[in-house]
């Protein structure tokens, strides 16, 4: 069984990326990427944050790039990402619930996926999952990481491998938001191998 040593979980800056540089080799690759693409630069003025299993070294050979975005007018944004990047492959822009776009295309045998809507970057739930996923993660070390990584391999999302792992019940990506307001030794204590 863990125990709790009251482990201090320091805030990595998500927007900025050079963390990837110093990362595993997947993560340089999407460094450079986003670096020689200019991805980032490009959608500046949208606030855009990397989220997803990348950053937080859980991705799985076909896990994708994700951006989000802070968006107030879409058709402007809507023409900054056909402007710019439907030269790449499977370029598509797809609009789902109000206020939220997506824009998918591929670089380098590597999907990336840029959401935008109306909600600031670090308010979507794309970040939050992250954020406590990461948490999580450095609070029950390597062994946590590894089931999480190979229930992912057999087929499951990320968050319902959390959930799974965890043991939560209900809709998986709201339960995991539901532990944000959880300190950290009440996170410790639910994870019990």
């Amino acid at each position: 069984m863990l125990e709790y040593k009251g482990v201090y979980m320091k805030n990595k800056n998500w927007k900025d990326i050079s963390y990837l540089n110093y990362g595993n080799v997947k993560q340089k690759k999407i460094y450079e990427i986003l670096i020689n693409t200019k991805v980032l630069d490009i959608l500046n003025d949208y606030i855009p944050i990397l989220v997803g299993t990348i950053p937080i070294e859980i991705d799985i050979e076909n896990s994708d790039i994700d951006i989000v975005c802070k968006v107030d007018n879409f058709d402007v944004f809507e023409e900054v990402l056909v402007s710019n990047f439907r030269k790449y492959i499977n370029f598509k822009i797809t609009h789902k619930e109000d206020k939220v776009l997506v824009c998918s295309f591929i670089v380098n045998d590597i999907q990336i996926e840029i959401y935008g809507s109306n909600e600031d970057t670090d308010k979507t739930n794309g970040y939050r999952h992250m954020i406590i996923e990461d948490r999580l993660i450095n609070l029950y070390g390597e062994a946590f990481k590894k089931e999480i990584i190979s229930l992912k391999i057999k087929g499951l999302k990320t968050e319902p491998a959390f959930a799974k792992v965890l043991n939560l019940q209900g809709n998986p990506y709201e339960q995991l938001l539901v532990l944000e307001m959880y300190s950290d030794e009440e996170l410790y204590k639910m994870y019990t191998k």
